[in-house]
């Protein structure tokens, strides 16, 4: 059995087929789907899958450093409502957060603002964070580094060296191997074979970066066993194994352990 621990599946690439999505994941032993919140406009889609799926699609809840306001008044709203979401209880992460300095370079300061604050609401719920670095690896780390208090979570579509899956394992974290683990050109084989699976987590991000045989088309949970008999040939363990290990390191990050799956 998998777990999905990054999948967007509220995402309206699934407009015409979510609910079969869904049965092909479980066809395919995705024993959970949690799904990472981008801003408010996901808000309300993610919650009707949770409630039409309790406790196999799990949500998170946190503002994505892409739909982080310039204006900090409106940036503190954001926040607020992140907040408010927090306090009812029903998420399983705050996610998913971070820096990406791929789509924007000018905003970095709004953007450290909104994650060490969502960093802090972590610490004091107690729950594990959900990490987005899009060419930010040393400013994530940096910045969690500099906290005095910081939460564990994952670093969700890790694609960094060695160094920095060291660095990020040294400070509590997880982390999140999806479909690039398969493309031919990537590196992350090799870094994942150097650090070993005990901090390694399976993600599709779906409906982004599909694994091969699927690259460049919509991606989906029912993938996740391409990613993880990938992941097993580069680790050279069996796929049963590296399902083992990969599902026990969810179950101890995320507090998903006792709901049960109707």
């Amino acid at each position: 059995m998998f777990i999905d621990t990054h999948c967007h599946l509220y995402s309206d690439a699934f407009d015409a087929d979510r609910e079969e999505a869904v049965q092909r994941a479980k066809a395919t032993g995705i024993e959970r789907i949690l799904m990472p919140n981008v801003d408010a406009e996901s808000v309300d889609g993610m919650l009707a899958m949770q409630a039409a799926h309790p406790a196999y699609c799990m949500a998170m809840m946190g503002l994505h450093p892409c739909s982080v306001a310039d204006d900090l008044t409106e940036l503190e709203l954001q926040l607020k409502q992140v907040d408010q979401y927090l306090a009812t209880g029903n998420f399983v992460a705050v996610g998913e957060i971070g820096i990406d300095l791929f789509w924007r370079q000018d905003n970095l300061d709004a953007q450290l603002h909104a994650f060490h604050a969502q960093c802090s609401l972590a610490v004091r719920l107690g729950l594990p964070v959900a990490i987005h670095s899009r060419s930010s690896m040393q400013e994530v780390i940096s910045a969690l580094q500099s906290m005095m208090n910081r939460p564990t979570g994952v670093l969700h579509c890790f694609t960094g060296n060695v160094e920095e899956a060291l660095a990020l394992i040294d400070l509590g974290f997880y982390l999140g191997v999806g479909g690039v683990v398969t493309h031919k050109q990537s590196t992350l084989r090799e870094v994942c074979k150097a650090i070993g699976p005990e901090k390694l987590l399976l993600e599709t991000d779906a409906p982004y970066l599909a694994p091969v045989p699927h690259r460049g088309k919509r991606n989906e949970p029912a993938y996740v066993p391409l990613i993880a008999q990938v992941l097993a040939d580069a680790l050279e363990m069996s796929l049963t194994k590296l399902a083992t290990i990969t599902t026990a390191n969810a179950y101890a990050l995320f507090p998903i352990k006792n709901n049960e799956i109707d």
